[in-house]
């Protein structure tokens, strides 16, 4: 099991970062930056005081099973996107994936689908939008608040050149469903990877029923927008406010 204390940074520190935030209340609404700073263990020493575990504010195996984490062998490699901080956190949710079985749902996605006005309550609602919706949160933007993944083609700037963590609406070609993404649409948004003139790679949810990086060729999909946040959507809860919205993806 991976030991974290004051210094370490990476994804494990953002999942860590995540988990205080959800377990703890209230919240020590960390920031998700994958920084292993004061604030974060502050929050670690308030859960192991909390549960009567040793109070050393560093996460070891008593730690993180308490924050529901049975295992973490390997840790990851520390990284930073600095013009789209969202994008590590994104990254640090690769693996989460579907239950196989209509009465069992993975918490985690159930979490993604708490973010929008359709709140769904199963694994197999289509849920792209809501894990960009929940990454965005988490970062300390304000999204669509949306399932439906066209809701995010006006959402923000635009971007015309775009660059790793630029949030990317696709749609594919000719069809108004994609299997590929479970859309029933047509549409989906992920986070940019990378492209060249056959293909697109993004980082997303629900691709093939999970949060993975994937390829979409572009003779089967094309590029809706690419997007980016405005600086005031942290600053007024009023802006992009969307009604109640029954559809998805």
């Amino acid at each position: 099991m991976i030991t974290l204390k004051i210094g370490a940074t990476g994804k494990d520190v953002i999942r860590l970062q995540i988990l205080l935030n959800g377990k703890l209340k209230p919240s020590p609404k960390l920031k998700a930056d994958g920084d292993f700073g004061a604030k974060t263990k502050e929050a670690v020493l308030r859960l192991q005081n909390e549960l009567k575990l040793t109070a050393d504010g560093i996460v070891g195996k008593k730690t993180w099973e308490a924050l529901g984490i049975k295992s973490i062998s390997k840790p990851t490699v520390p990284t930073k996107t600095p013009n789209a901080p969202w994008y590590d956190i994104a990254q640090s949710e690769v693996g989460i994936k579907e239950i196989v079985g209509a009465d069992k749902h993975n918490k985690r996605i159930l979490e993604y689908h708490a973010t929008t006005t359709l709140g769904a309550k199963t694994d197999e609602i289509p849920w792209c939008s809501s894990f960009v919706n929940w990454v965005m949160i988490q970062a300390g933007i304000k999204g669509t608040n949306n399932a439906l993944a066209k809701s995010w083609e006006n959402w923000g700037l635009e971007v015309k050149t775009p660059s790793k963590g630029v949030i990317t609406v696709i749609k594919r070609k000719g069809k108004t469903s994609d299997e590929a993404t479970g859309s029933s649409t047509g549409y989906h948004v992920g986070f940019y990877i990378s492209s060249n003139t056959s293909i697109i790679r993004l980082l997303g949810g629900n691709q093939s029923d999970q949060v993975k990086e994937s390829g979409f060729y572009l003779k089967s999909y094309e590029v809706v927008a690419y997007r980016k946040p405005l600086t005031t959507i942290l600053k007024s809860p009023l802006i992009h406010e969307l009604k109640n919205l029954s559809f998805y993806c």
